[in-house]
C-alpha cells in the first residue's frame, strides 16, 4: 500500500519529498561490533529520528535521516575533528566515523545488525529462485522484486547528491544537485550508477521574480562566450573541489569536452559511481516520462527488467561504451511494444501531450517536451494479457521486425520509415531530429533478432511439467541461461530439430548470405 501511494504522487513532489529528506540525513561509518541502541540513544539526544537503517560497505555503515534539518547542525557541534596526527582537510561534512572508547566492554552488550542489501542475487542464485515459480508472470516479478532498487538505496542516492551539493553551495548558493536517469525513473537496477546534475534553474526563476515594479537591479557575473565554456569551467571548479576536499570522493575524472562535458567519481562510503553533469532539462523530463509508463501499470517494469536482464546475459548490452544497444534503447522498444498492443497497456507521448495543462507545458531548446505530469489524468488500460503472452511476443515481434525499413517513434506509436539509414532508429522522444540508438552497428543488430527469434522458440516449445520433473530450468530462468552452457548435447539435438523450413524462413527475414550469419541467426 505505501509503494502505491507514493506511486500515486507527481515525479516532481517525489523528487522534491527525498531531496528534503536527504538534507536531513548524514551517514555514519560504524565499529564492526556496535550497540544500535546505543548509537540512536546518542543521536536522539541531538533531535528525533525519523529513519536509519545499516549497509555494509567497506565496514558498516548507517544512514540516520532526522526530523528536522537543526538536528544536524546541533550533531556536528559536538562533533571531533580527527587527532592531528595526520594533516586533513577541515571541510565538515555530513559524514561521520563513530568509535567506541571501550570497545571489548560495549561490543558484548550488541545484537547482530539487520544490513540492508546493496546490491542483487547472482545470476545462479536467481535462477533457482526462479524454478520454484508457479508461472512466467511469478518469474518475473521475482526478477524484478530482487533487482530494483530499494527504498534504503533509493534514499542513499539522493543522500550522495545532496552531499555533492554542499560543494556547489560554497559558489552557488541557489543552486540544487537532483538525479536523473535510472535513479529516479522507476527502472534503476541495484547497483546501477548515479547519474546527477547540477542545476540552476531555481536562480533563473528568482531573477524573473525580481523584475516587477518601477526599477530594475541585477547581479554583475563573470561574461563568457557561450555556454558551453561556463558548464566547463563550473564542472572543473566543483571537481577540483570534490577531488582535494570531498571525503570519501575519489577517481575524480574530468570529461570536459565530451557532447555533454561531465565529471565522474566513485564515492566510496556509498559504494556509487557517479556522473555530474550541468542543467540537463531534458534528460529530466525523459526521466519523468519513462517514471510515469512505469507507474501506470506493474507489468511495465516487470517486462523492462526482464528484458534488460536477458540481453545482459546473452552480451546484447555491455556496461562499456560500444556498438551495443543500450538499456536505454532496450527500455524505448519495451514501450513501444506496450504501445502496439491491442488495446495499448501505456499511451503514446502525443496522448500524454493532449492531456497535458498549462503547468505541464515546457519547451527546453526548442523542442516541445510538453505531458501531462498528474497521473490520475490518464485512464488505465483494458489490457488483461498475462506477462506470460507479453514476453514472448516482444520476441516474436523484434525478430520479425522490419529494421531495414522502419523506425521506432514513441510519439506516435507506430512505425515510421527510417529518415536516415542506421541500422536500429529509435526517434529520441522530444529531441526528434536525433536517434538515441545511432550507436547500434548491423553486426548488433542482427545477434539482437537472432537471440529474440531463440528465445521466442524457447518459449514457445517449453514443457513446463516436464522440466519441473527432471528440475530443469524453465519459462525465464531457461531464458538466462547462455547458449549451450545448460546442456550441450541437448543443444545439438535441438539444432538438428530446426527444420528446412525455419532455416530457409530465417534467411529469408534476415537476408543473410553466408553460413556464419545464418548460424548465429538459429543461435548456435
Amino acid at each position: 500500500d505505501a509503494e502505491v501511494a507514493t506511486r500515486k504522487k507527481t515525479f516532481t513532489e517525489v523528487q522534491t519529498e527525498r531531496s528534503e529528506q536527504a538534507e536531513r540525513t548524514v551517514l555514519i561509518k560504524c565499529p564492526p561490533k556496535l550497540n544500535e541502541k546505543k548509537l540512536l540513544q546518542y543521536l536522539s539526544s541531538h533531535g528525533n529520528i525519523e529513519s536509519h537503517f545499516f549497509f555494509e560497505n567497506r565496514g558498516i555503515h548507517a544512514l540516520v535521516e532526522f526530523s528536522e534539518k537543526n538536528s544536524i547542525a546541533s550533531l556536528q557541534d559536538a562533533v571531533g575533528i580527527p587527532s592531528a596526527a595526520e594533516h586533513h582537510v577541515p571541510f565538515k561534512s555530513r559524514l561521520f566515523t563513530f568509535t567506541l572508547k571501550n570497545p571489548a566492554s560495549q561490543a558484548a552488550e550488541g545484537t547482530p545488525l539487520h544490513l540492508s542489501p546493496q546490491t542483487h542475487i547472482p545470476v545462479k542464485e536467481l535462477i533457482q529462485k526462479l524454478c520454484h515459480a508457479d508461472s512466467i508472470s511469478s518469474q518475473m516479478y521475482i526478477l524484478l522484486k530482487e533487482y530494483q532498487l530499494t527504498e534504503e538505496n533509493t534514499k542513499l542516492r539522493f543522500l550522495v547528491c545532496s552531499l555533492v551539493r554542499d560543494f556547489t553551495h560554497a559558489y552557488f548558493p541557489d543552486s540544487t544537485v537532483k538525479p536523473f536517469g535510472s535513479s529516479v525513473n522507476t527502472f534503476g537496477k541495484l547497483g546501477c550508477d548515479v547519474d546527477m546534475f547540477l542545476d540552476f534553474n531555481d536562480t533563473q526563476k528568482h531573477a524573473t521574480k525580481m523584475k516587477k515594479g518601477p526599477f530594475e537591479m541585477e547581479y554583475q557575473m563573470k561574461r563568457l562566450p557561450s555556454e558551453r565554456l561556463a558548464t566547463q569551467r563550473i564542472l572543473s571548479v566543483i571537481g577540483d573541489c570534490l577531488d582535494n576536499f570531498g571525503p570519501g570522493c575519489v577517481s575524480v575524472q574530468k570529461i570536459l569536452n565530451a557532447r555533454c562535458p561531465l565529471v565522474k567519481f566513485s564515492h566510496q562510503p556509498t559504494g556509487f559511481q557517479c556522473d555530474l553533469s550541468v542543467s540537463n532539462s531534458i534528460a529530466i523530463k525523459s526521466s519523468e516520462l519513462l517514471y510515469i509508463y512505469g507507474c501506470l501499470d506493474s507489468r511495465v517494469r516487470a517486462l523492462v527488467f526482464t528484458v534488460r536482464c536477458w540481453a545482459r546475459i546473452h552480451g546484447l548490452t555491455n556496461s562499456v561504451p560500444g556498438s551495443w544497444i543500450t538499456n536505454f534503447s532496450l527500455t524505448m522498444m519495451v514501450m513501444f511494444f506496450l504501445q502496439k498492443r491491442s488495446p495499448p497497456i501505456i499511451p503514446t507521448l502525443d496522448q500524454l501531450k493532449e492531456l497535458a495543462d498549462e503547468k505541464d507545458k515546457h519547451v527546453i531548446g526548442g523542442y516541445d517536451c510538453s505531458f501531462v505530469s498528474d497521473l490520475s489524468k490518464i485512464k488505465p488500460t483494458k489490457n488483461t494479457e498475462t506477462l506470460d503472452v507479453l514476453l514472448g511476443d516482444f520476441f516474436e515481434y523484434f525478430g520479425n521486425f522490419d529494421f531495414r525499413k522502419n523506425s521506432i517513434n514513441l510519439r506516435k506509436g507506430k512505425e515510421v520509415n527510417k529518415p536516415e539509414s542506421s541500422p536500429l532508429y529509435i526517434w529520441n522522444p522530444f529531441e526528434q531530429d536525433l536517434n538515441i540508438s545511432k550507436n547500434v552497428n548491423q553486426p548488433q543488430l542482427e545477434k539482437f533478432v537472432a537471440m529474440a527469434r531463440e528465445s521466442a522458440w524457447i518459449l514457445q516449445k517449453e514443457d513446463k511439467t516436464q522440466r519441473m520433473i527432471n528440475k530443469e530450468p524453465w519459462g525465464l530462468a531457461a531464458l538466462l541461461i547462455p547458449l549451450g552452457k545448460s546442456n550441450p548435447s541437448k543443444m545439438k539435438n535441438r539444432m538438428k530439430g530446426i527444420g528446412s523450413e525455419t532455416i530457409r524462413s530465417l534467411l529469408d527475414s534476415l537476408k543473410l548470405n553466408h553460413a556464419n550469419s545464418l548460424q548465429k541467426a538459429v543461435g548456435k
